[in-house]
């Protein structure tokens, strides 16, 4: 008996799943088809049924992290203040978090799958660059112009590099110094206060 189109959908959605909190975790090529399949609760062979390869599956993941119906805590709106802070410096502030630094499996993928990307394949890096794009245009929706586009490619690299840089040094004090002195530069040259 063949699977109906909302099994189809619901068992796509758990390989999708799996696959973003593996590669954000171990990276794109330290994680199998076979564990991510596992960590689905799925056999390996039933993987083809939905993707035809890794790459496919790692853009499919990374799309999903733009559009996740449900977002991840680091992700979920706060309670308002008395001052309303711009959407852009929301997202900046969420990025900076303590809940974001720690979410290994939740993460933004462009943290935790960066080193791998520049060996994948047109999927990989369509996938990837299509985030960074996502950043870049919330920046330049909330910058004055002149030169918003190039100021907003300033503040992605600081809020990327900055916690690639947090998550990589061994000492928890370095890694609080980068998280804390990339955030205030991100909101200084927004000119955020």
């Amino acid at each position: 008996m063949p699977y109906s189109p909302k099994q189809k959908r619901d068992t796509r959605e758990k390989i999708l799943e799996s696959a973003r909190r593996l590669f954000n975790r171990k990276g794109y090529s330290g994680a199998s088809i076979e564990e991510i399949m596992s960590e689905a609760g799925l056999t390996a062979g039933g993987f083809y049924r939905h993707f035809s390869a890794k790459d496919e599956l790692y853009a499919a993941a990374v799309r999903q992290f733009l559009c996740k119906k449900t977002p991840a805590a680091w992700q979920r709106r706060r309670a308002p203040t008395a001052v309303p802070k711009p959407h852009a410096q929301r997202i900046v502030d969420a990025y900076f978090s303590r809940e974001h630094f720690d979410d290994h499996d939740g993460c933004c993928p462009l943290l935790g799958t960066g080193s791998d990307v520049h060996r994948g394949g047109k999927a990989v890096k369509a996938a990837y660059q299509e985030v960074v794009e996502q950043m870049v245009k919330v920046f330049e929706d909330h910058l004055d112009a002149p030169r918003a586009h190039d100021r907003a490619l300033a503040l992605v690299a600081l809020c990327v590099g900055g916690m690639v840089l947090a998550r990589n040094v061994g000492d928890p004090a370095l890694a609080d110094d980068f998280r804390r002195t990339a955030h205030t530069e991100v909101r200084r040259a927004a000119g955020w206060k």
